[in-house]
């Protein structure tokens, strides 16, 4: 068994690099059975979030990992290696119960990335590519990060990314009363965020969403409205706060949708956040006089803040990581160690069916049951040690001593 992790995050690569290897959620599932099929790879999860893209694989060959994630995405490995970490064995697993546990996150401690790796867990299992080896070291990194959480207050004076974009909107306009908030997407992100936003209770919020069902049921638990994302380019210029977050791969907003938008507003200050990865709001947007654009990667010195409080559950945290990963890496070292013990008593097996069926021959045909039973426990005895015996014999100087402590190790001889 060979564990390995490849990937990106928000400390290794910039958003323009991040969301060329991001994942879309609903072909995940056939991403991996992709992973499984044409790459010596035996089992595989792909943690994707707007900070991190990981492979987790049971694998050989590392290397095919990383040229699979670049030819997935049509991309060349030189473009992408310089940005990514490969780690194997215990660097891999102490990097999963740390990014469970919320330790490598952009905002330290956050709750929201251990419930994204469990249902990257979930799809790899809905697609069949967790065996022993994945499985056992998810429900171990799960088990971590609940004790992590729990016996440390790393979650404690967290800034999560919905705060701080409100922390910025204050910034910009001071009272968020008077003013229009415009959500796109319904996903957990975006609720999170207009939960943020609601509390400072808005003039009005809207929910512009692909599937007008979903967002209007946010739209409703916050008491605004809601709008199909096709109307967006009439209804932009309505907004004074626009918060995305979408799963497309293409941006929804663009600079002439924005610039629009803006003329109509007679140059009133916009302030947009793009959560999303890859964006969904072009680029050059950014550049606009009067438009405050911020990405995921913009927010990252506001998410620092409440930082200090938190260092010292870290080092905690860090410790218990530390003997969770070495209990892991036993638990792995057995594991590599079955086939062999399995092969060790497969051939002691062998070996006491044969004397057995000898002596039931001897006592069919009337021998003294003493004798029978004295000869199968010698010839048994003999034929059990013949192999320790023989490499004791023939092997000399420095290998002869070592064979000869772990034999009386292994036997327990004083």
């Amino acid at each position: 068994m060979h564990l390995f992790a490849l990937g990106v995050n928000h400390t290794t690569a910039p958003l323009s690099i991040r969301e060329h290897v991001a994942f879309h959620s609903e072909s995940l599932g056939q991403a991996l059975h992709d992973l499984i099929a044409h790459q010596p790879v035996k089992e595989a999860a792909i943690l994707s979030t707007c900070n991190r893209t990981e492979l987790y694989c049971n694998t050989d060959e590392p290397q095919a990992a990383l040229d699979w994630l670049a030819q997935y995405h049509r991309l060349q490995p030189t473009a992408i290696q310089p940005y990514t970490y490969s780690l194997t064995n215990d660097e891999a697993v102490k990097h999963a119960f740390r990014v469970a546990s919320g330790l490598d996150s952009m905002v330290l401690g956050e709750p929201q990335i251990l419930g994204q790796m469990k249902q990257a867990v979930k799809v790899a299992e809905n697609a069949g590519t967790l065996g022993t080896l994945l499985h056992k070291l998810f429900q171990k990194t799960f088990a971590v990060a609940k004790e992590v959480r729990t016996t440390t207050d790393i979650g404690a004076s967290s800034v999560s990314m919905a705060a701080a974009s409100v922390k910025l909107a204050q910034r910009i306009f001071g009272d968020l009363k008077p003013l229009d908030v415009l959500f796109i997407g319904a996903g957990e992100m975006i609720e999170l965020c207009a939960e943020h936003f609601a509390a400072q209770k808005p003039a009005s919020i809207t929910v512009a969403n692909r599937t007008l069902d979903r967002g209007a049921a946010l739209a409703s638990r916050l008491g605004g409205k809601a709008i199909m994302l096709a109307e967006l380019p009439d209804q932009l210029a309505e907004f004074d706060i626009v918060v995305t977050c979408t799963a497309s791969q293409l941006p929804i907003v663009g600079l002439g949708m924005v610039e629009r938008a803006i003329k109509a507003r007679r140059h009133k200050p916009m302030f947009m956040v793009d959560l999303a990865v890859p964006r969904d709001v072009e680029t050059e947007v950014a550049e606009l006089d009067d438009v405050f654009l911020y990405t995921v990667d913009d927010l990252a010195q506001i998410v620092q803040e409440g930082l200090g409080n938190r260092q010292q559950a870290a080092a905690e945290a860090e410790t218990i990581i530390d003997i969770r990963v070495e209990n892991f890496m036993h638990w792995l070292q057995t594991r590599e160690a079955v086939p062999t013990i399995r092969a060790l008593r497969d051939q002691a097996e062998r070996m006491r069916r044969h004397e057995m069926e000898k002596a039931l021959k001897m006592l069919a045909r009337g021998e003294d049951p003493q004798h029978v039973l004295e000869h199968l426990s010698n010839t048994l005895t003999n034929k059990l040690l013949h192999a320790p015996s023989h490499a004791l014999n023939t092997t000399t100087g420095d290998d002869r001593e070592a064979l000869e402590s772990l034999m009386r190790q292994l036997y327990q001889i004083l």
